[in-house]
């Protein structure tokens, strides 16, 4: 009989997912709770966003805490050994430090001292970068398994006294385990961005430019700032553009498309480039409700919760999609 490890070796290489796993604190803030300090209402987030309410860290928690929790889950569920992981990328713009990485810290609460481990920043759109690089490794050779995680702590950046912006989002990690296959997985990435619109969703201070003092930290500099309908509008048009462009590409029909699961940003984005898809309400997968948008953890807490809650069988086609930070969008078709 040949073994796995023989047949990759003389056939084409493919990247597959085998382990998929989130984790989210248990603190839960509803719409009613911000009602009591931020000028805002149940209502009013509700029929903007969608979001009922959000998951919210400990002042304890590092995002490396959230991040591993979610990554032993996903090794469970994958039948793997940390310690046979080659590659730990964690996708995040809230990190434990600036130095060192969070994925170095994930990689020493698993006990790993085999793989590399570092940190990529594409804002919301992380998990999707990380997953491309994963999967460049893959098929190339220098990878057999890797540990992609998207993971945030953004309630600890946030003015709370900012209604169009705290009321947004939420915490979360994701994780999911690519492994070498002789048979095919993901079919396809589209990465893009636009620095143009950098100041459209940034936190001004903090980094080099603006070091923290007690002016940036009096003037809410250390938090997310957003333009929030130029967003929407750009977001709209490119994931539109990106969903189309992957299933042309991959010769795929709407209809034979099985799974639609975007970055959980905001219900009105999501409905609008579904709509301008033509797709149907059981091809969307939501749950932007409970959450919130948690960033670079949204798909992956997002694909995790459709495989516990729908029966998702091999051969199941899988269009993601998000945009974020940078301006950066992206999304990948995955054969399950």
């Amino acid at each position: 009989m040949v073994s796995e490890e023989a047949k990759l070796s003389c056939e084409k290489i493919y990247s597959k997912l085998t382990g998929i796993a989130k984790y989210t604190p248990e603190k839960v803030l509803t719409n009613f709770d911000i009602e009591k300090f931020v000028d805002t209402s149940n209502e009013w987030i509700i029929q903007r966003t969608g979001i009922k309410e959000r998951k919210i860290a400990e002042q304890h928690d590092g995002t490396s805490d959230l991040a591993y929790k979610a990554a032993i889950e996903a090794l469970e569920r994958a039948n793997v050994r940390a310690e046979d992981l080659d590659a730990i990328i964690v996708g995040t713009a809230t990190p434990d430090y600036m130095f060192p990485s969070t994925a170095c810290l994930v990689q020493k609460k698993l006990g790993n001292l085999k793989a590399f481990a570092f940190d990529l920043n594409a804002g919301c759109t992380g998990f999707i970068y990380g997953l491309s690089v994963a999967d460049s490794f893959i098929k190339s050779g220098k990878c057999k398994t890797c540990l992609v995680i998207g993971a945030e702590i953004l309630s600890k950046f946030l003015n709370w006294q900012d209604r169009t912006s705290c009321v947004l989002f939420g915490d979360g990690a994701g994780a999911v385990i690519l492994e070498a296959s002789s048979t095919p997985g993901i079919k396809n990435i589209i990465l893009n961005s636009n620095g143009e619109y950098a100041e459209l969703l940034y936190m001004p201070a903090g980094g080099s430019k603006q070091p923290a003092s007690e002016e940036t930290v009096a003037n809410n500099l250390h938090t997310v700032h957003m333009k929030g309908k130029e967003v929407f509008k750009i977001a709209v048009n490119n994931l539109s553009f990106v969903a189309e462009k992957l299933l042309s590409d991959n010769n795929l029909e709407v209809s034979e498309l099985d799974l639609f699961v975007p970055h959980q940003a905001n219900k009105r984005i999501i409905n609008a480039v579904s709509q301008k898809l033509g797709l149907t309400e059981e091809q969307i997968f939501m749950n932007i409700h409970n959450y919130g948008n948690t960033s670079a953890a949204s798909i992956p807490i997002a694909l995790s919760e459709a495989f516990e809650n729908r029966d998702i069988k091999r051969g199941t086609n899988i269009l993601i999609t998000a945009f974020g930070a940078g301006l950066t969008w992206g999304g990948a078709l995955i054969e399950f």
